[in-house]
């Protein structure tokens, strides 16, 4: 008989016509996976193999618009979900009604080391916002439910494992060899995977609340592409290939796949090669090699729209072009393709996404005169505007770093680049202006969005900004725009990097900032922009409730219940602001 070794993980919900969904299970051998639901919906798919492992993606039809059914998992016609004696609810799954104008929920939030806490009393890093979150909807049916999670990376950590995992891996080879206590092959990483999601709580949230997902760092290393100097280093290692190899195999079975509707999976010729296969991991491993010697071989960003909320998720990570003198945060290729989809329906009139108007003279624009969605959300693991005095180092460091000052001050600067992590859109400043003229266009075209949110990631911490466009453009965005950051969901951060991210939002940090432009011989940035709330410290997550051209935006920390009983979530911010 046939079990269930992970998941199931509910992927995505049909937000066009309602009627459909996909879920990603791995079976223990080969077989025929079902998902069966209450209300007669459901659908059936066979397993692929890649490394041993079993997978398979389930497309879900025949469900029924604006409503929630329950549903289970075969295999083989064999029940394995919802488990025996499951203290969480039944997993559903709940479809919109397309055409109407009812809330789009969506959950953020990045930078989720999974290793349990060894005192089961006590965990270390604080409790666990997931975790948290899935024991609130566990306990109270009616309270609202995130219509889509949104994980900016850091979903695994290869390079920080547990004590739990050191230990499996030392059954494996000899710790004392490179890379040590980190994960080294597919096998390892698949470790990773079950320690993260077969968390009981995560699992059922995983199971019923639909999920977007991209990579960051320490998906596979930390710092992961800094730089040209750094990935010469990296590749002169003998075990770095089959790291980044695996690293990347694993993203696309455990993450990537799921991210993509029926219709770009039906067109994947990846994903139709490994189905058809045997076994599917030699296609799968020239793929990942292909990934990674060329940026712009394969893109990994993509797109998701909820009703007239538009979600790009964009890769920040492998797309980079580190070449100095040519560094970029996205390829040509990858950027392209990222201000198409955002400008696609922001020139338009309602349903008539594309099709372009004549642009309103200011103070003249007629009302009701909107493209095909109300709000953009940029989902990129890295912060776009950083505190002041961390983005201008990061600037001085890219100008130094390209020889400005000369041989010995590159020098310098690299090893501070590689130390000191600074790799955010400030280390790449023509991306970084690239990105900000995209937004500006966007939030300035006939048919703006009421919104445009940038949610991000990575620095282990929660704030909101906001720009100041008044040096930036003569014909300020209308949409109202904001730099949204929430991490860690499980993690913690060193008392004197707080204090650090403190200093660069203060007047001091600002002025010292700018001796660091001078010296890099770096201008001044001609966007500003301000601090609207934060910054917060803890494990955390935001939801954004987009409705109509309004939006909401809540900030919930995971705290340990003083009467006892484990955590629960407190609000720390609730805000509101509109198009």
């Amino acid at each position: 008989m046939a079990g269930l070794r992970l998941g199931p993980l509910l992927r995505q919900v049909d937000w066009e016509t309602g009627t459909g969904a996909t879920v990603w299970v791995e079976a223990d051998r080969p077989c025929e996976a079902e998902v069966r639901c209450a209300d007669g919906g459901g659908g059936t798919a066979r397993t692929w193999q890649i490394a041993g492992h079993h997978y398979a993606l389930i497309p879900v039809t025949g469900l029924r618009p604006d409503a929630e059914t329950a549903y289970r998992v075969l295999l083989d016609g064999e029940q394995v979900w919802p488990l025996p004696d499951s203290p969480f609810p039944d997993s559903t799954i709940r479809t919109p009604a397309p055409g109407t104008d009812a809330p789009v929920r969506v959950a953020f939030g990045s930078c989720r080391w999974a290793a349990p806490p060894s005192d089961a009393s006590h965990d270390p890093v604080g409790p666990d916002a997931l975790d948290t979150l899935a024991q609130a909807l566990a306990r109270t049916p009616e309270r609202p439910r995130p219509d889509v999670l949104v994980l900016l990376g850091d979903q695994v950590y290869a390079d920080e494992t547990s004590a739990e995992t050191r230990r499996w891996l030392a059954t494996r080879r000899d710790l004392s060899e490179p890379p040590g206590e980190q994960v080294a092959d597919y096998e390892e990483y698949t470790r990773l995977y079950y320690e993260s999601w077969l968390d009981p709580e995560v699992r059922w949230l995983l199971s019923t609340v639909p999920s977007c997902m991209i990579f960051d760092d320490h998906d596979v290393i930390d710092d992961w592409n800094t730089s040209e100097a750094w990935q010469r280093r990296m590749r002169a290692t003998p075990w770095w290939r089959e790291r980044i190899l695996s690293g990347l195999m694993s993203y696309w079975v455990h993450q990537h796949l799921g991210n993509l509707s029926p219709t770009e999976l039906a067109a994947d010729p990846l994903y139709a090669q490994v189905r058809t296969a045997d076994d599917g991991t030699e296609a799968l491993r020239e793929f990942a090699a292909r990934a990674d010697a060329d940026p712009s071989y394969t893109r990994w960003s993509y797109r998701r729209d909820f009703g007239r909320t538009r979600l790009l998720m964009v890769d920040t990570r492998a797309a980079r072009v580190l070449e100095e003198g040519r560094r970029a945060m996205l390829s040509e290729k990858e950027f392209a393709w990222v201000r198409e989809q955002a400008m696609e329906g922001a020139g338009g009139t309602p349903g008539h996404p594309g099709h372009q108007q004549e642009p309103s003279a200011p103070g003249q624009e007629r009302p009701g005169a909107f493209g095909g969605y109300d709000h953009l959300l940029l989902g990129t693991s890295l912060p776009w505007l950083l505190p002041h005095f961390v983005h201008d180092v990061e600037a001085w460091n890219a100008s130094v770093c390209g020889g400005r000052r000369g041989g010995r001050w590159a020098r310098i600067a690299e090893d501070l680049r590689q130390r000191g992590d600074l790799e955010h859109w400030a280390a790449f400043p023509e991306s970084f202006d690239a990105l900000t003229d995209t937004i500006a266009e966007v939030g300035g075209a006939p048919g703006a969005p009421a919104t445009i949110s940038v949610l991000s990631g990575d620095v282990h911490h929660a704030y909101v900004a906001a720009p100041d466009w008044s040096r930036w453009s003569s014909r300020p965005p209308r949409s109202q725009v904001r730099q949204l950051t929430c991490s860690p969901v499980h993690n913690s951060i060193y008392a004197s990097i707080r204090l650090g991210f403190r200093f660069g939002w203060s007047a001091a940090g600002r002025a010292l900032g700018r001796a660091f432009r001078r010296h890099g011989r770096v201008a001044g940035s001609r966007l500003t922009w301000h601090k609207t709330g934060g910054p917060w410290f803890g494990n955390q997550l935001m939801t954004l409730t987009l409705q109509g051209r309004s939006a909401h935006l809540r900030l919930d920390q995971a705290q340990s219940d003083p009467a006892g009983g484990g955590a629960r979530l407190v609000t720390a911010l609730e805000t509101d602001w509109a198009g």
